[in-house]
């Protein structure tokens, strides 16, 4: 393998992590890498920043520039250079020099595929407007930037919420522009639980941004080569002065479809656990390559930067030396930052479970991210998600300020381990108030978990409350009078829970009991006392009054 001749397609995460890690391995290899943008090696989670000058030099998107992959690694980096063709027989690729239209082939022992995803454009005319923006590239985040700079816009239309979206509505409100975001689902990021995605109305709201959920893009109408106004399927008609697509990826599988590898299940390329596809000599990795879900065991598209990252690097080895450890399984652990609050998640969400056919249960709490009597505290709410069969682990989310990626990162660690909702309640986590509290929030989710699985407690969302009030039964607020009076359930009573045992008698026994306070801390221990005393069929709201507020202010909205 010492001499071996190894051709990469594409940079970025993958293509670059594969390059360097080949030549680590191996200085006789003859590597070259063809990306048909203009850097090899570029950040592209930092682009909607670099666009809302919140980056403020483009030099600071470059991982590694061309010309030092040149003098630091011996890797011949060909930037405007697009492959063509793949000839498995011959084991060449057919390029073009996308500056000076030369076409050449290139031979190769070992070729990677880095070829990563590409946006999904509706088929809506008028979308090639001069004024409509992708940020799948860096390019294409010059190309917006510049644009903003130059005309000044007052307005833009961001279509779709998920995480370019978010962002770049953030990134454009930075520089004073009025943000209508569009998204055809009832929630923005749509990969999260509901109650989790409504959380990020608020911060929304309140920078500005202003969001018309429920609602996709049906048309658009241009005017001397540019949109002047979105129209969505309710009829509604924005008036813009740019345009985002950020509607989501899929994989760019174009060369290894037309060379005949094999492609998964989810339409993208198949690999082994070498990154090896059906051809040996051929291998992939990026958002153009299905993976393992580190939960479910089957295969999925996971277009994030880590994965990307860290199976190219894999690539690369195996390339270089013919050798390399087994690909290790893919959480989607992801957080993204909303203005002044941060959401994250890892593993499967309780709809995703559901999709899959998983039996999974759920708790939510909130708790400040460090011991509340220390100054600064900020509470943060945090969704476990289990199998209660086996008790393991399926996922989580969080949402707050600070702190959030800490709990997510834990319990992604142990998510990847197997860990079981028991496992979780033991963790041994440093503990100091101005970093956490003797029970961290991942202490406190785990034991509301384990309570729910050992049927100490049962546990009803706020949604189903909403949706059947009649079956919730007698809702009791067990919350100081003040806090009820000042709100409460619609057609709940209300007894604090340190009244509860001198006035049960005025709990009714012929129908069930949903018990609620705050955050559902308080009701767990309501629940017990009535459970205690005999009372069959009661239930815990969980996440409590704060979260069934929240739930129902953004419904109406």
């Amino acid at each position: 393998m010492s001499g071996v001749r190894i051709v990469i397609v594409g940079g970025v995460a993958a293509g670059a992590s594969a390059a360097t890690r080949a030549r680590r391995l191996n200085e006789q290899a003859e590597i070259v890498v063809f990306e048909k943008g203009g850097a090899a090696s570029f950040a592209n989670c930092g682009m909607p920043y670099y666009v809302g000058h919140i980056i403020a030099e483009r030099d600071k998107l470059l991982v590694m520039k061309p010309d030092a992959f040149g003098k630091e690694m011996r890797i011949d980096v060909r930037v405007r250079h697009e492959v063509k063709r793949i000839d498995r027989e011959k084991k060449c690729v057919e390029v073009e020099n996308l500056e000076t239209g030369e076409k050449f082939e290139q031979p190769y022992d070992k070729l990677i595929l880095a070829t990563g995803a590409r946006a999904i454009v509706p088929p809506i005319a008028g979308l090639d407007s001069t004024n409509v923006f992708q940020l799948r590239s860096l390019e294409d985040a010059d190309a917006m930037r510049g644009y903003a700079d130059e005309h000044k816009p007052k307005r833009a239309v961001i279509v779709g919420g998920g995480f370019i979206g978010l962002e770049a509505a953030e990134a454009l409100r930075a520089l004073d522009v009025e943000v209508h975001l569009v998204e055809l689902l009832p929630q923005v990021m749509p990969q999260l639980d509901a109650e989790i995605a409504g959380m990020l109305i608020d911060p929304l709201n309140r920078h500005g941004v202003r969001l018309n959920l429920n609602d996709g893009l049906e048309g658009v109408d241009v005017t001397d080569g540019r949109v002047t106004a979105v129209t969505t399927k309710s009829g509604k008609r924005i008036e813009t002065d740019m345009v985002l697509l950020s509607i989501g990826v899929r994989p760019n599988v174009k060369l290894a479809k037309e060379a005949g590898l094999e492609l998964g299940p989810m339409g993208g390329i198949r690999v082994n656990a070498q990154m090896q596809t059906s051809d040996p000599d051929v291998l992939a990795a990026g958002d153009a390559v299905e993976v393992m879900h580190g939960v479910t065991g089957q295969t999925t598209l996971i277009p994030l930067a880590g994965p990307a990252s860290r199976l190219g690097r894999l690539a690369g080895q195996f390339a270089a030396t013919g050798n390399a450890p087994q690909a290790h399984r893919v959480l989607g652990t992801a957080v993204v930052k909303v203005f002044d609050r941060v959401v994250a998640s890892t593993g499967l969400t309780e709809k995703a479970a559901a999709a899959l056919r998983i039996e999974a249960r759920s708790v939510m709490i909130r708790r400040p991210q460090h011991a509340g009597y220390y100054p600064g505290a900020k509470e943060m709410a945090l969704k476990l998600v289990y199998e209660p069969g086996t008790r393991r682990m399926l996922g989580a989310q969080a949402f707050g300020e600070d702190g959030v990626d800490k709990r997510v990162d834990i319990l992604a660690t142990a998510l990847y381990f197997g860990a079981t909702i028991d496992d979780l309640c033991g963790l041994d986590l440093c503990y100091a108030p101005q970093f956490g509290a003797a029970k961290d929030p991942v202490h406190i989710a785990a034991q509301a978990a384990c309570n729910q699985a050992d049927g100490l407690v049962d546990m009803v969302q706020p949604a189903e409350v909403m949706r059947a009030p009649e079956a919730a039964g007698v809702l009791l607020d067990v919350r100081p009078a003040k806090m009820h009076a000042a709100g409460a359930i619609p057609g709940s009573m209300n007894i604090p829970l340190a009244q509860l045992r001198d006035r049960l008698d005025e709990v009714p026994d012929d129908r069930p009991v949903t018990v609620y306070c705050k955050v559902g801390q308080t009701s767990y221990v309501a629940a017990r006392v009535l459970t205690g005393h005999g009372r069959k069929n009661v239930r815990s709201l969980n996440g409590g009054y704060s979260l069934y507020r929240e739930v129902a202010e953004n419904v109406k909205k």
